[in-house]
């Protein structure tokens, strides 16, 4: 029961980030043109931070024509030993699944999402018992209906959220580090929408970027730069660890965007 099934970190599927990557889709967070030589230096930077935790970081070359390429997590949801391959919601992204698709095949079975039905893995965050998935501009009803498909043969289910216009992904605004946790920036979720969970760490809305975390137990991977969410992983118990993620910020793509934990 792999990677975000199970937050088990063992492989990291990755890709290199594109040479176009100054054209990668942004909508919420740019305030200016991002640095391709930059974000190859905070990739380098993320990568050792997921093998300094014991994960094993598979890197795939970039992918001619697509300079969003680098977003790995948005291509595959793992289930078992299952691949769920969606349609991904922006058009100029569409294709960057088949290869990773491919790589895929020699280990999992593969389920291909049918046509009309879309889906970014962005908008799935794995807690306890379920999948929560979020319904978003990229994510669409029949995405979210054949995911919970394939979770339910897995006895998992699947909780479905409006994603605020406010934000891009779930994953954007929440993520679930340990068992019974969620973290969720203020102003885009509510109490009532986490009540299932026994613990919610809430960070302030003008940090609300660091409520993407990868986690490993009682440790923690953010985003450099956030005073007061620090603090509150820190209460929490959690050691952490910083990447810098100002020229991944830039094109709305968060820390588990660069990967897709495949064991």
């Amino acid at each position: 029961m792999p990677g975000t099934f199970d937050r088990s970190r063992g492989r990291a599927l990755t890709r290199e980030v594109s040479p176009l990557y100054a054209e990668a889709v942004s909508s919420y967070f740019n305030t200016r043109t991002p640095d391709y030589e930059a974000a190859r230096g905070s990739q380098e930077a993320y990568f050792a931070a997921l093998r300094a935790h014991g994960t094993e970081v598979v890197t795939l070359p970039a992918l001619e024509g697509f300079p969003d390429c680098s977003f790995t997590e948005d291509t595959a949801v793992i289930l078992d030993d299952r691949a769920v391959i969606p349609n991904l919601g922006h058009p100029s992204r569409d294709g960057e699944q088949d290869s990773i698709a491919d790589f895929l095949a020699d280990d999992f079975e593969i389920a291909r999402m049918p046509r009309g039905a879309t889906l970014d893995g962005g908008d799935v965050v794995f807690y306890d018992d379920r999948f929560l998935v979020g319904l978003s501009t990229r994510t669409n009803r029949e995405g979210a209906d054949f995911l919970a498909e394939h979770a339910k043969d897995s006895g998992v289910g699947v909780q479905l959220f409006d994603v605020p216009a406010s934000t891009l992904h779930l994953t954007t605004v929440c993520s679930s580090p340990r068992p019974g946790t969620m973290v969720a920036a203020e102003g885009h979720l509510t109490e009532a929408d986490l009540s299932f969970a026994e613990e919610v760490i809430w960070i302030p809305e003008e940090e609300g970027y660091a409520a993407n975390t990868i986690a490993y137990g009682d440790r923690v991977i953010m985003a450099d730069g956030y005073k007061r969410a620090r603090e509150l992983f820190l209460d929490a118990g959690f050691s952490v660890t910083s990447v810098e993620m100002e020229e991944f910020r830039e094109v709305d793509a968060s820390l588990t965007c660069l990967s897709v934990f495949i064991g």
